[in-house]
């Protein structure tokens, strides 16, 4: 079943794609969920226009590529999102949100696949590399700040990468344990005999 993503899904595409699904996938989790629409012939169409017309407000040459650079090396994008006390989202920030933020406040269309950024789902500061044209790369600075709040100091981010990862060793440490001393089967056979076999 073909459908037009409204927002980006992992594992199966960015927002605004045309995509191909299970029916059921779609029908009783995307079509709900308003993460996808159904793609009919007059949908389809109007997203390729808008993919041109986005087209058509990207860098047209190495000279114009030249300023875009410039001014995005300039830009420091602020996303104020929710965040747990140990500094990780709830959510994150993909280059579908980084490239509608360009948009937002500097009227810059740049193609999501041209940021070279994985999935965000920590706060902090990164520097972000985008093809603005073909030979012409920009830095982008991001900051990623827990809503109605400020960016710590780097050490203190840092820290809280270390606790978290630290829990998270500590969480897998009782499963390898649980995983490593298995319960034998039935039927296996032991120093005195073999087991008891289970009722059926």
């Amino acid at each position: 079943m073909e459908i037009i993503l409204l927002q980006d899904v992992e594992k199966v595409g960015l927002r605004g794609e045309v995509v191909n699904v299970a029916r059921g996938y779609a029908r009783n989790y995307l079509l709900p969920r308003k993460l996808a629409e159904v793609a009919t012939p007059g949908r389809v169409a109007e997203v390729k226009r808008i993919d041109a017309e986005r087209a058509r407000h990207e860098a047209r040459s190495a000279e114009q590529a030249a300023e875009v650079a410039a001014t995005l090396g300039k830009t420091v994008l602020r996303f104020d999102v929710k965040a747990g006390p140990t500094g990780s989202l709830f959510g994150s920030v993909t280059s579908t949100d980084i490239a509608d933020e360009i948009w937002r406040t500097r009227k810059i269309r740049i193609d999501r696949r041209k940021i070279d950024v994985d999935t965000i789902k920590r706060i902090g500061r990164y520097a972000i590399a985008v093809d603005v044209f073909e030979g012409v790369t920009a830095e982008l600075k991001l900051l990623v700040v827990p809503e109605g709040g400020e960016l710590p100091p780097e050490e203190e981010l840092a820290a809280m990468e270390a606790a978290e990862a630290e829990a998270a060793a500590a969480a897998a440490a009782p499963e390898a344990a649980a995983v490593g001393v298995e319960a034998e089967p039935a039927g296996a056979l032991t120093p005195e005999g073999p087991l008891e076999q289970p009722l059926q």
